[in-house]
């Protein structure tokens, strides 16, 4: 095999309070091509240290690559982009030095990569994820739950939202993200989504990631007050999410009415249940 080619699922991380460990896998995909042999063009670092972790982690002799990613992840809008780029890029090296890492080994490389594991875990199993540095559990999404995104036309570095966040937080509220991740991971375990009502509310990132993303209430608001079950910063932003059992496209339009004048865009879609996949090789 000389080539293979994978299809790595966006993700929405964090949930609100899920900060770092809760993610879904979202149906919008990026499609990542990785060719054994030279490649065309240098190497950006993201792949270069992807690439060196594999090698290094399964023992197999270092070989040239080439690769190329297309699809409809947005970059850095908080939908998992780089996890596409890293998470694709160790499925395809893994898949043409003979499998020598099994998928837990390849999400615990890619969550390394990423530094956190709350995107690579839904990208690389599906559904609904709780993850730490160690292991995940996941659990399959009901379609008839919509999430609907409400994509600025800008983007929001996550290294530059890491920067705004405290060192230090309020005991009382630390405790109310920690009762709210785990009502919403209950919810999802036992699919009684109307529990999620409420759970998303987070004084852990969001209130001080606001200025980036100004109209970030106002969104969030308007989607619940059209219906939907809550609404929170999708990863590190710009995107933001809300989820609903019904009227989903009447949400999508209340969140870009409240977004007020800017350039954006909205996307009705739901959450994939396989992960990372094969798609031809």
């Amino acid at each position: 095999m000389n080539s293979i080619t994978l299809r790595v699922p966006a993700t929405t991380a964090n949930l609100g309070p899920g900060y770092d460990c809760l993610g879904v896998a979202l149906r919008i995909y990026n499609r990542v091509t990785v060719r054994r042999g030279p490649s065309a063009a240098k190497l950006p670092p993201m792949a270069v240290k992807a690439a060196a972790r594999f090698f290094e982690t399964a023992g197999v002799k270092p070989f040239g690559f080439g690769w190329s990613i297309t699809g409809d992840v947005p970059q850095s809008r908080g939908l998992g982009s780089s996890v596409t780029v890293r998470l694709g890029i160790l499925h395809g090296l893994n898949e043409l030095a003979g499998g020598p890492l099994e998928r837990e080994e390849l999400f615990l490389l890619c969550s390394e990569l990423e530094g956190h594991p709350d995107n690579a875990a839904p990208a690389e199993f599906g559904g609904f994820t709780v993850a730490s540095a160690d292991g995940c559990l996941s659990f399959e999404v009901s379609p008839d739950l919509s999430f609907v995104l409400l994509i600025p036309d800008f983007e929001v570095s996550t290294p530059a939202a890491r920067k705004v966040l405290p060192l230090d937080l309020q005991h009382e509220l630390a405790v109310t993200c920690a009762g709210n991740a785990a009502r919403i991971t209950a919810a999802f375990a036992c699919g009684q989504y109307e529990a999620l009502r409420g759970a998303f509310d987070d004084y852990l990132h969001q209130p001080f990631r606001q200025p980036l993303i100004p109209f970030l209430p106002d969104v969030i608001r308007a989607g619940e007050e059209a219906g939907a079950l809550g609404g929170f910063l999708s990863g590190s932003g710009s995107t933001i999410a809300c989820v609903t059992l019904e009227h989903p496209e009447k949400i999508a339009a209340a969140m870009l009415t409240a977004a007020g004048n800017i350039k954006a865009r909205t996307v009705v879609t739901s959450a994939d249940k396989n992960g990372v996949k094969i798609v031809k090789g």
